[in-house]
C-alpha cells in the first residue's frame, strides 16, 4: 500500500502593536504558492462535533473598501460554485448566483 501524501497550507500574519494585521502571506507548496502576499483572507472550518463553522476573517490596513467589495463578490461567486460541486443542487445554485448579480449591481461593481 502506498504512503499517504501530506499537503500543508501555511498562513503568516504580521500584526502591529494593536494586533491589527499589517501583512498576510500564504504558502501552498503543492499549488506552487510560496510566501505570496495577500491583503485579505477568509477561512472557514467545519466542526462536525459541534455542527458549527469556525472562522478567521482577516484583512490588512491597506485593503480598500472597493477591494473588499470585489473580494466579497468573487468569494460569494466561488461559494456558489463550490455549493454546486458539493450538492448538485442546480436550483439553489442559480438562486445564489442571482444574489451575486444583485450584490454586484447594488455595490456598482463592474464585471
Amino acid at each position: 500500500m502506498g504512503k499517504n501524501h501530506t499537503s500543508n497550507i501555511n498562513l503568516r500574519v504580521e500584526l502591529d502593536e494593536n494586533r491589527i494585521p499589517e501583512k498576510l502571506q500564504w504558502t501552498a507548496e503543492d499549488g506552487g504558492v510560496s510566501e505570496e502576499e495577500a491583503k485579505a483572507l477568509l477561512l472557514s472550518v467545519w466542526d462536525s462535533e459541534k455542527k458549527e463553522t469556525l472562522r478567521i476573517d482577516l484583512w490588512t490596513k491597506e485593503m480598500t473598501v472597493d477591494e473588499m467589495k470585489i473580494f466579497f463578490h468573487q468569494t460569494l461567486l466561488g461559494m456558489s460554485d463550490t455549493f454546486y460541486r458539493a450538492t448538485q443542487d442546480e436550483k439553489m445554485t442559480a438562486t445564489m448566483k442571482d444574489f451575486c448579480e444583485y450584490f454586484a449591481e447594488k455595490l456598482e461593481i463592474k464585471k
